[in-house]
């Protein structure tokens, strides 16, 4: 706060904007009490808070916002702009891949720690080393945080790449709180009657019945080419499907949906063999989160933005400025 002593179409001279500055100043700048201003002034205590109020509402006292070194608060509000987000976290993290996601990681988990308060259903996706990084850097909440975390996908992978997906979903669940649900299946099975045999599982259902009342989805956004973790976990797109997408103009996906530089659902057999919520399901949650961050992933972001499949977003400083250009 900054006490002005001007006039604001009085004269200087007037007793009442003389006595208003005199109040700003000493409760703004010397830090006295309203209690012991109102003993100084032989005054009382609602005078001088209605001076104070008066005080701000003419430009007396002035509030100045100063932005902590490593905050990027100019970038978010014109990320928020620009593609209607609901939040954007933008971290002041350059480097290698690595290290971006160890930012990410930091930066998600304060998000939880700070907006989540109990009642969330909460989805997430079980293939994704940022939110590995999130949970690592998670503290355990003092009171429950959500509900529930549902895996999105499929999670049953390759044996010694599965632990991971598990440890994701089972140790959010502890640290917040909430009770896990796991998908019995794949993320990514050989045919569609495959797809529809395993929907049809009464193990299954009980789990994605509660896809449709989720209040908030916590995903990564996945390029064209996987992340080595999806890779190693057998759930990734083979590289004949992969060839497919590129020449339908697929640049990045989210649990699987994989979409356009425009964000628009690319359709094609792939899809029909993803275990996994439905986009339109998943386009329902009223919270989307995604984190994703580095070069390699500057399309995708973009892509995800523009076709909503994100509304609240943490990524680097690099890729908001990309993003913004």
């Amino acid at each position: 706060m900054v006490a002005q002593p001007t006039g604001f179409g009085r004269s200087t001279g007037d007793p009442q904007v003389r006595l208003m500055t005199k109040v700003a100043h000493m409760y703004h700048e010397q830090g006295i009490r309203q209690t012991e201003i109102a003993d100084a002034l032989h005054i009382s205590q609602a005078k001088v808070s209605r001076l104070l109020k008066r005080a701000g509402e003419v430009g007396i006292v002035k509030t100045i916002v100063v932005v902590s070194p490593g905050l990027q608060t100019e970038l978010e509000t014109q990320l928020e702009q620009r593609f209607g987000l609901l939040e954007a976290v933008v971290v002041d993290v350059v480097g290698e891949e690595a290290e971006i996601i160890a930012g990410l990681g930091s930066a998600g988990a304060g998000y939880l720690e700070n907006t989540l308060t109990g009642g969330e259903r909460i989805g997430i996706s079980p293939w994704s080393q940022t939110l590995l990084a999130v949970v690592d850097r998670l503290r355990p909440l003092r009171t429950a945080g959500a509900e529930s975390v549902i895996q999105l996908l499929g999670g049953v992978g390759n044996s010694s790449v599965q632990v991971q997906a598990n440890r994701l979903l089972d140790e959010l669940a502890t640290r917040i709180g909430a009770r896990p649900r796991f998908v019995p299946a794949p993320g990514l099975v050989g045919t569609a009657a495959m797809r529809r045999g395993l929907l049809k599982d009464s193990t299954m259902e009980d789990v994605t019945s509660e896809w449709a009342s989720l209040t908030m989805a916590l995903v990564g956004i996945g390029s064209l080419h996987p992340s080595p973790l999806l890779r190693q976990s057998g759930n990734a797109v083979e590289p004949v499907d992969e060839s497919s997408l590129l020449s339908l103009g697929a640049v990045g996906d989210v649990c699987h949906r994989f979409f356009d530089a425009d964000g628009n659902l690319v359709r094609g057999q792939l899809d029909d063999r993803v275990v996994g919520i439905s986009p339109a399901d998943y386009r329902g949650i009223p919270r989307r989160v995604g984190l994703a961050g580095g070069a390699r992933k500057h399309a995708a972001v973009r892509a995800a933005l523009r076709g909503g499949w994100v509304n609240v977003l943490l990524t680097d400083v690099e890729t908001a400025r990309t993003l913004l250009s």
